[in-house]
């Protein structure tokens, strides 16, 4: 139960990122769950891979870098569906920044609900 309500709450995260920013588009519901679940599959799988082999630049910048594979993670969801665009890099780091802190509210919520 508490997975679907994080799939949904993040599909409406999405909507919210594409309300609050122009370089941000999203077709429909549908296409922000597709996008979530796509978000979801590539923070899973890839972004993992990616921190380890970046982990020295992460260092180097003090975690900065992390910004910038959150982007990739972002722009590369929106590169393969068809009902969610980003303009471009920039837009990507500044809707993944919103989606994140989205994200955390909505975490914590769920923390919150579920802890009892």
């Amino acid at each position: 139960m508490k997975l679907l309500l994080k799939w949904l709450l993040s599909a409406m995260a999405l909507l919210a990122v594409a309300n609050l920013y122009s370089g941000v588009q999203v077709q429909s519901f549908e296409s922000a769950l597709l996008a979530a679940l796509v978000l979801g599959f590539f923070n899973t799988v890839l972004r993992p891979l990616l921190v380890v082999l970046t982990f020295p630049v992460t260092v180097l910048s003090l975690g900065l870098f992390l910004f910038v594979i959150n982007a990739l993670m972002f722009w590369s969801a929106a590169g393969v569906l068809d009902g969610f665009a980003v303009e471009s890099f920039g837009a990507a780091l500044i809707g993944s920044m919103i989606y994140t802190a989205i994200g955390m509210v909505i975490n914590l919520a769920l923390e919150r609900l579920f802890s009892k």
